[in-house]
């Protein structure tokens, strides 16, 4: 019978489907692929970044463009991975001394529990996805030798407090689950000569209700003169196709 009804579900004329609350599989181009062009082997590290969207490119040009940068989006968007990197082109042109990345330490729902070793070992499950792009931009080695000199600096937001960064590039990920008073703290981090980009999806906060800062934060800088809010949407996902269709049902 599933068997059956699945068959009957497929032929059924697109004309007379509701489709009004699903987005269609993006991009609709069946032979998209994000890697196309990119030889998978042997790879070390990709050389360039292309915004896929209008978003993504509005986006990488406030960065361009603006000292403080706040990108709101889904899950998916490219917010991160932007921020990380126009960080290290930025390192690389000179522009900056150092990058400086932070992320809360916050579970995503469940508890795991005593970490042993250093703060660094601690972090490291919390900051992967941040040096994992570190690593696609840069590659390991690299990445390896500029963490161990300082160049490359990644602290939990707790360590933040107190700081004047000159000279860097600054990415505060997942800034969703800080609350008011921490995002505000993180503002006021920045020094001279300095980018900071704040990332984050408001509807996907792992505090409690009305705990998080960071909707409240961009609503009120966007009318402040030389900060830029970049806005992204289901639209704009990146990833598997299916992760946008299942973000307007859920």
């Amino acid at each position: 019978m599933a068997k059956r009804s699945s068959k009957a579900i497929a032929s059924t004329p697109a004309s007379t489907r509701d489709e009004s609350t699903v987005l269609p599989l993006f991009p609709s181009r069946s032979g998209w692929d994000p890697l196309a062009g990119e030889e998978r082997r042997d790879q070390s590290y990709l050389r360039t970044v292309k915004p896929q969207n209008a978003n993504q490119k509005a986006l990488m040009d406030a960065i361009a463009t603006h000292n403080l940068v706040v990108a709101l989006g889904p899950a998916g968007t490219g917010k991160t991975y932007l921020a990380i990197s126009a960080a290290v082109e930025a390192l690389e042109e000179g522009s900056v001394d150092r990058i400086v990345l932070s992320r809360p330490a916050l579970e995503a729902g469940e508890s795991i529990g005593y970490l042993p070793g250093d703060m660094h070992e601690k972090m490291a499950p919390f900051l992967r996805p941040l040096t994992d792009a570190l690593s696609d931009r840069m590659g390991a080695k690299r990445l390896r030798a500029l963490m161990a000199e300082g160049t490359i600096e990644v602290a939990p937001i707790g360590y933040m407090r107190g700081r004047t960064l000159n000279n860097a590039f600054v990415v505060i990920d997942e800034a969703q689950n800080c609350t008011y008073s921490q995002i505000k703290m993180l503002l006021t981090r920045l020094g001279w000569h300095s980018t900071m980009v704040l990332t984050g999806d408001p509807d996907q906060t792992d505090l409690l209700d009305n705990l998080s800062g960071l909707a409240d934060i961009a609503r009120r800088l966007e009318a402040v003169e030389g900060i830029a809010v970049a806005r992204l949407t289901e639209k704009d996902i990146v990833r598997h196709p299916l992760v946008a269709s299942m973000l307007t049902v859920l």
